[in-house]
Parts: structure tokens; C-alpha cells; sequence
């Protein structure tokens, strides 16, 4: 195990429910600037819960309703997601709470360039020194702040994101190294047109498991957009309802935890994790889920 994993596993044993009433003052001041925004799940979203080691070199290191993870090496970090801009100082503080330091985190990616998953991305940028990563479509968001026309929640007055400075473009199927890291890039739009999944595998002793973070597979829009009107974003669904259908997947973590309930399943503090986490159905699951949602929400809309 890497030297820095065996610290970090250290440390989290000792880290105490002080820790979270620190940076629980901090959501409690960000609370304001989220309703500000007319977004009824950020205080939600923004309410810290404590990082813990999922397995081998992969930590949760996000908040109580916005997934961010960190993948560790001995040559340099990669943190997936960012949550809301009141996030940053949240999922900081997990990071330095197991151990690590923001500044080891040399790259930065994002499921998608919404502000509940990447309005933090460019604070934790500025503060780390990482590079960031993404798909073209969402490159050009994350850049300039504002979400694409074609996107679904275009017209959402919180859509916005903070700019971020540099961006560096990846492809559909890459694999994106970072020291022992190995992340596939795999492109599943439909949520957001730059939509991004995220797979790689994190071991213990010689048992490897495939990790598989799923973008958000939803279909939440702006008042008055209409799915059935854009059956391009209907094939980009289902085109990534496919993908996920069809991938390696041992462990399935999702953008919002509740989506996946990957607490009750990974977090060893809630007291029900199972003696395996393997679950190669799971995406599956997710995906023909997401399916069923999407074809009631088109039967709505009139």
C-alpha cells in the first residue's frame, strides 16, 4: 500500500466529530448565498459529512448531498468533482482531515459542468494549483461560466458556473494518467451535454476492483423545456444509457450520493456496509432506472 494510504488511514481513525462542526459553521454561512440562489437542496447539499476511505487508494471526500472523490497516488492526486462553490472549503477540509494536503491534488475532473457538481471547481483549482479536465462540451462552460444554449437547463437563472482559468481538453475513451492513476474517460451526455463518467481501478493487496462514477442520469431542465422536443437529447440518453448498462462496474459511485445510497452501502461509520462492496449489477440498475424516470417525465409533458 502506498505510503501516503497507510498515513491517511492513520489519520482518518483519529479524525474526531470536531472536525465536522468547523466546517459545519462554514456551510451554516454559505447557507445564505445558496438560497439566494432559489435552490431548495443546497442547504442540503452544502452540509458536511465525514471522509472516509471506500477502498484501497479511493476516498469520499464531498459533502452530505454532493459527491466529490479523491483518488490518491504517491505521485499526485485526482479529485472528481467539485459540489457548490460553498463546497471548496468543505471538501478542503475532508482532504486535509484523511491526511493528504489540497496542494498534492495535480488533477482536477468533473462529472458535469452544472453548478451543484463544478461550482467549486475553479476556487479548489486556485488553491491547489491542479489542472482541470473535460470533455470539449463542457470545457467551453467551465471556461466561460455559462451554460451551452443546447444544454437542458440553460435557461435557469443558478445555472452558472465560477470561470474556471485553464481547462484542458480530453477525448471519449482516453485514458488520463496521473502518477499510478489510471482514469477512463467516457462520455455520457443526455443530463449535460459535456456529461462525463469516470472508471478506474483501485486495489488492496493483489484484489482490484473496477470503480465506476457515474455522471447524474436525470432529466432535470428549465421551466417550459420539453424533452420531447429535443429528441437529440433523447438519443444522447439513451446512447448513455447503454454505455453505463454495458460497463465494467464492481463499484458504482454516483454525483449525488442518494442516487446510488453510497453511504448505506460504502461509509464504514453508517454501521450497514456490506462485508463485500463488489456489486456488478449496479450500474446496470442505475441506468434502467434512470430510464424509467426519463420515460414517465416524457409522459407528463404536455
Amino acid at each position: 500500500m502506498l505510503s501516503g494510504i497507510r498515513r491517511a488511514a492513520r489519520v482518518v481513525a483519529a479524525v474526531s466529530l470536531l472536525m465536522l462542526g468547523s466546517v459545519a459553521a462554514i456551510a451554516t454561512a454559505a447557507g445564505a448565498s445558496a438560497s439566494a440562489r432559489d435552490c431548495p437542496d443546497c442547504a442540503k447539499w452544502i452540509q458536511p459529512h465525514k471522509p472516509f476511505r471506500i477502498y484501497g487508494n479511493t476516498y469520499f471526500v464531498g459533502t452530505e448531498g454532493l459527491s466529490s472523490i479523491l483518488i490518491a497516488s504517491d505521485s499526485g492526486h485526482v479529485l472528481i468533482d467539485g459540489g457548490l462553490p460553498e463546497s471548496a472549503p468543505l471538501i478542503k477540509a475532508s482532504i486535509e482531515a484523511l491526511g493528504f494536503k489540497l496542494t498534492d491534488v495535480k488533477a482536477i475532473v468533473n462529472s458535469h459542468a452544472d453548478f451543484d457538481q463544478a461550482g467549486g471547481i475553479a476556487e479548489l483549482q486556485r488553491q491547489s494549483g491542479a489542472q482541470v479536465f473535460a470533455l470539449r462540451a463542457a470545457e467551453s462552460v467551465l471556461r466561460n461560466g455559462k451554460l451551452a444554449p443546447d444544454d437542458p437547463q440553460f435557461a435557469r437563472k443558478s445555472a452558472g458556473v465560477a470561470p474556471v482559468s485553464q481547462v484542458w481538453v480530453v477525448q471519449d475513451d482516453q485514458l488520463l494518467g496521473q502518477g499510478s492513476v489510471r482514469l477512463r474517460v467516457i462520455a455520457t451526455p443526455g443530463h449535460a451535454p459535456g456529461g462525463t463518467s469516470w472508471s478506474w481501478e483501485s486495489c488492496e493487496g493483489g484484489n482490484c476492483l473496477t470503480f465506476f462514477y457515474a455522471d447524474s442520469l436525470t432529466a432535470v431542465a428549465a421551466d417550459k423545456y420539453r424533452f420531447k422536443d429535443h429528441p437529440e437529447v433523447l438519443q444522447a440518453f439513451e446512447s448513455t444509457f447503454r454505455r453505463v448498462e454495458a460497463a465494467v462496474c464492481d463499484v458504482l459511485l454516483t454525483a449525488q450520493p442518494d442516487a446510488s445510497q453510497l453511504f448505506q452501502r460504502l461509509d464504514p461509520q453508517g454501521g450497514a456496509r456490506a462485508a463485500s462492496i463488489k456489486d456488478d449489477t449496479a450500474c446496470r440498475r442505475y441506468a434502467q432506472s434512470a430510464r424509467e424516470a426519463l420515460a414517465r417525465r416524457l409522459a407528463d409533458e404536455h
